[in-house]
């Protein structure tokens, strides 16, 4: 059962017809080669309808040597300034590679800010859209020349995982200097169907957290992209097949297997793009409704507020003992609801209305 899915889950990549591509800094340091093979194999795809979307970190290490920095600095100011210098180089490099197939390219620079308004994440998916339709290859980095916040988090991991849903794509290649996903024998694992049970344990028997660019941040990129509806590969860019090959479906890097209960794109937008203003703390009553019978959270269930947050923005709940089962957009502001905890309201008592809410599996014993 468990080969005949991979087989199915390997079929499906060699078939993907939209694909997010993520490249790391790493892999483009150590080989200027990599433009000039990711741009052949995108070419070989088109005639099939396929497209493409790059995400490319190594706008800040291009712009240190640009600006001739003995090393990477830790001022924010020359971070910034080494990121608009080597954004230029980036491109180039780009521009160049693909131009020699005749295939247009396209900058985008985004931040988080642009993701987290609904309206401006909206117009970031027409304009990809467009730009697909146009037979550009979009070429996407977060605005590190502006956005402090980028700098300090430095994860195009989880910018390519929210471009998923951006794009619908069903395909997302994260490429760095790692094979895949190895075990505590230094194995590599070839499918992942569970990222939680069978990635994040040897995550955290490693030296990688996630949000670092290393494979904690890989597993958690894995892990949102397969929720909305697609399957990632982390694979080797060093090895000059690696890529071609896992285009084919071939067993190369680590496959992870599309959630079966994917989120819809609003979803996804409310479970991983916002992040939290707050938290309500629920009871076992509260839980069990959420978890067990899809319910709204009603203000009767809850026993505390963390935060301050208003009406609409994206809050976390939390059972008792600190575990986050959920998140949602809150109805109300904090002091309303922090008046209504524990009661029952004369309103229809919502706290977070169902259509508003992603609600975690229930974790395994």
């Amino acid at each position: 059962m468990i080969e005949a899915q991979e087989r199915a889950a390997r079929t499906a990549v060699a078939s993907a017809r939209r694909i997010v591509i993520k490249i790391g800094s790493r892999a483009l340091a150590s080989d200027s080669t990599v433009y000039s093979r990711l741009a052949e194999v995108v070419a070989a795809l088109r005639p099939a309808g396929r497209e493409v979307v790059v995400v490319s970190s190594g706008a800040i290490a291009l712009g240190v040597k640009k600006l001739a920095y003995r090393t990477r600095p830790k001022e924010m100011a020359k971070l910034q300034a080494a990121a608009a210098a080597g954004q230029t180089v980036l491109m180039r490099l780009y521009e160049e590679a693909f131009e020699a197939h005749g295939i247009p390219v396209a900058q985008v620079l985004l931040t988080h800010a642009d993701l987290a308004d609904r309206t401006r994440d909206n117009n970031a998916r027409s304009a990809l859209g467009a730009l697909l339709e146009a037979g550009a290859v979009p070429i996407l980095n977060e605005n590190d020349s502006v956005s402090v916040e980028e700098i300090r988090v430095g994860d195009n991991d989880q910018l390519a995982s929210m471009v998923v849903p951006l794009i619908d794509a069903d395909l997302l290649l994260l490429l760095s200097d790692v094979q895949g996903l190895l075990d505590a024998d230094g194995k590599r694992i070839p499918c992942v169907f569970d990222v939680e049970t069978d990635a994040v344990p040897h995550v955290r028997a490693g030296t990688s957290g996630v949000g670092t660019g290393g494979m904690g941040s890989k597993v958690e990129a894995a892990r949102r992209a397969t929720l909305a509806g697609a399957h990632v590969v982390v694979a080797d860019a060093r090895d000059p097949s690696a890529l071609a090959l896992v285009l084919r479906g071939e067993d190369v890097g680590t496959l992870f297997v599309r959630s079966a209960e994917p989120l819809g794109a609003r979803r996804h937008w409310i479970a991983f793009t916002l992040r939290p203003k707050g938290a309500l703390i629920v009871d076992a009553g509260a839980a069990n409704a959420l978890q067990e019978r899809g319910k709204s959270l009603l203000s009767v269930g809850i026993l505390g507020i963390r935060g301050h947050f208003r009406p609409g923005d994206a809050v976390a709940v939390v059972c008792a003992n600190g575990e986050e089962i959920a998140r949602g957009l809150a109805r109300h502001g904090a002091p309303e609801l922090a008046r209504t905890a524990g009661k029952r309201d004369d309103d229809d008592g919502i706290a977070i209305h169902r259509d508003d809410l992603v609600v975690w599996p229930a974790r395994r014993a």
